[in-house]
């Protein structure tokens, strides 16, 4: 069995989810269908942070923030998953996120340079990454990409991958879950 990691940037698969009207979704099984039949999965990273509460928090912050932290600690819950979470402040106006993309590069460094994986999938949108995916790639680490060709790729990224693959109305509809009853 080809051992893989999978690195789920947050913030883009939020997007990707809302693009399809945002359905209960399972992570743990969308995980494990981004492999093939001759891979284990060695573990999951899941990649965001959590959102702004002023000081104090208004009403509305104070439940989002908790939505996010029961929707953690349901992921954490999943056989093999990890959550790492950068940091959300708020520059001008605007929210950033600040950490993640870090996050994701260094794991996916370390995991390949430490040959703990042959191969890794992450599914994101962001250019940021291609000079991590170079270095796995020079570690002499498979990459594949999972992208929604709904959203805006860039080319560099397309093109820095040794494969790539689409995320279809199909696979997530595969990966919904029933919601709970009340």
């Amino acid at each position: 069995m080809v051992r893989v990691a999978v690195l789920l940037d947050g913030g883009y698969l939020r997007a990707v989810l809302k693009q399809h009207g945002e359905p209960p979704f399972n992570y743990e099984t969308f995980s494990n269908d981004l492999l093939k039949e001759d891979e284990e999965r060695l573990r999951t990273y899941y990649y965001t942070c959590m959102p702004y509460q002023g000081s104090p928090p208004t009403q509305e912050e104070r439940e989002r923030y908790r939505r996010e932290d029961s929707f953690i600690f349901n992921l954490k819950r999943c056989t093999r998953f990890e959550v790492r979470l950068g940091r959300l402040v708020k520059i001008g106006g605007e929210f950033v996120q600040k950490r993640v993309d870090i996050l994701l590069a260094v794991d996916l460094s370390r995991l390949s340079w430490g040959k703990q994986v042959e191969k890794v999938v992450i599914a994101t949108g962001d250019s940021d990454f291609v000079p991590a995916v170079q270095a796995a790639k020079e570690a002499g680490v498979i990459t594949r990409l999972w992208y929604d060709p709904l959203l805006p790729v860039h080319n560099d990224l397309l093109e820095v991958f040794d494969e790539r693959y689409e995320i279809t109305d199909e696979l997530i509809r595969k990966n919904t879950r029933e919601p709970k009853s009340p």
